[in-house]
């Protein structure tokens, strides 16, 4: 897929494209763009990644070969748990940005996502939107844009987020489901996980890491299915941290041991 010089020069000044820019520098480890590059290169569209489940299982080969290298073994447990999260973190990450710092709401369409993995540890290195549509409130300038939708208010506007953020989940979890042997549960566990953590980074890149975590409880006031719990941030030892509802497996790999908010060891 190539998108022509002159469209991507048109595309840059949206509205929604702008709100990228401004916190595309944010991130020191995931790039965040608007549209794909003139030669895209290894970008992988998200709606081809779910046509395409053989895709996860290259996916989950190459990082056992990495856990290979870097533990001294791997698991089938550790690749499912480490790309789960991973791939649910391309919309989850993105939703809360633009939410976050320009309270807008992107599509969050498969077919309007993309990503790329690093070249060294196959985890998501970028994330890039590729429609300009938004949802935004009332009072934002571009409220009149051709692209936008606007909403009453706030609570309006989580929750068009967390219903489009949820359509991309279910499609993710009905794609990789049948190839790992995780239950559902923690397949929802893990998309709850993933929008609660990109809307508290949000905070966290952009400066203002109390009001992600106000976002956070906006968006997952309290559980609301499928996914599996409100947020669970909170204020420990004079930090933020959050109880993870679902768990990546480090654990079985040789010599780790659990992270500090695995679900296994924080209640």
């Amino acid at each position: 897929m190539t998108i022509p010089a002159e469209v991507r020069t048109r595309r840059a000044s949206t509205p929604v494209a702008e709100s990228i820019t401004r916190v595309s520098t944010r991130s020191d480890d995931v790039e965040v763009r608007f549209g794909l590059p003139a030669q895209r290169g290894d970008w992988v569209l998200c709606s081809d990644a779910l046509a395409d489940p053989a895709l996860f299982d290259r996916w989950r080969k190459a990082l056992a070969e990495w856990l290979e290298v870097q533990y001294g073994g791997s698991s089938d447990r550790a690749t499912a748990g480490y790309v789960m999260g991973w791939y649910l973190g391309v919309p989850g990450q993105l939703a809360g940005l633009l939410f976050h710092s320009a309270r807008r709401v992107p599509s969050l369409r498969p077919a309007d996502l993309a990503f790329r993995l690093a070249g060294d540890r196959p985890q998501v290195a970028g994330i890039a939107l590729l429609s300009d549509e938004f949802a935004c409130l009332p009072d934002d300038p571009a409220g009149n844009h051709p692209a936008a939708t606007v909403v009453a208010d706030e609570a309006a506007l989580a929750a068009l987020l967390r219903a489009k953020y949820v359509a991309h989940a279910a499609d993710f979890v009905k794609a990789f489901g049948p190839t790992v042997r995780l239950g559902r549960r923690m397949l929802w566990a893990a998309a709850t996980d993933a929008l609660d953590k990109g809307t508290w980074l949000a905070g966290r890149m952009c400066g203002d890491e109390s009001t992600g975590v106000s976002d956070a409880a906006m968006l997952l006031p309290e559980r609301i299915a499928p996914l599996t719990s409100g947020s669970t941030m909170r204020f420990t030892d004079g930090e933020w941290t959050r109880s993870r509802q679902s768990c990546c497996f480090t654990y079985v790999l040789p010599g780790a041991e659990e992270c500090d908010t695995c679900p296994r060891v924080c209640r």
